[in-house]
């Protein structure tokens, strides 16, 4: 997967955040932090969860922000 995939659960009140494919995901485990990690077969995170999201207004818009390093 070359784009990363959110979305914004206004029901269930989460917000999903997919790194790679989620077809991939062979384990889901909570943090103490109600956040769920899902992960690969090989244990590499490829998604992240956050339960009890609530967006700060009721008209607020995700925004993704791309940041690349040269090298030095």
């Amino acid at each position: 997967m070359d784009a990363i995939k959110v979305i914004h659960d206004t029901t269930g009140h989460s917000l999903t955040i997919w790194l790679d494919d989620p077809e991939k995901e062979a384990v889901a485990e909570e943090t103490s932090d109600e956040v769920v990690l899902m992960k690969d077969g090989a244990g590499r995170v490829i998604g992240v969860e956050i339960l009890h999201y609530r967006p700060a207004t009721t008209d607020s818009k995700v925004s993704v922000e791309t940041v690349t390093h040269s090298a030095a």
